[in-house]
């Protein structure tokens, strides 16, 4: 297995944000039929790559963010905010948008 090579962002996410990079949709189905790019889905998965420091309670104490950066997670088809980060596309979104964490 390669080692993944360390991702410094110039964006942090604030409160129970996080930063997702998005994983490459299907190329083929589950049967072997290779797909034009016009019929691929918007990928779900992602990969963490930063976490903001969590939502701050009425005491003022930061909650706990479920997720830390290297998680694989599933998130909504259309859930967070597309942005461009040094010519990789990105999403942040709320820990609330994110559905699942994958555990292998």
């Amino acid at each position: 297995m390669a080692k993944e090579k360390e991702v410094h962002l110039k964006v942090r996410p604030l409160d129970d944000r996080v930063v997702v990079e998005p994983l490459e949709a299907d190329e083929k189905t589950a049967g072997g039929i290779l797909l034009p790019d016009t019929a691929k889905q918007k990928p779900q998965r992602g990969r963490v790559l930063a976490v903001g420091p969590g939502k701050l309670n009425d005491k003022g104490e930061r909650g706990v963010v479920a997720v830390a950066k290297g998680d694989e997670v599933i998130y909504g088809r259309y859930g967070g905010s597309d942005i461009e980060v040094d010519g990789r596309e990105l999403k942040i979104m709320r820990e609330s948008d994110i559905l699942a964490k994958v555990v292998k």
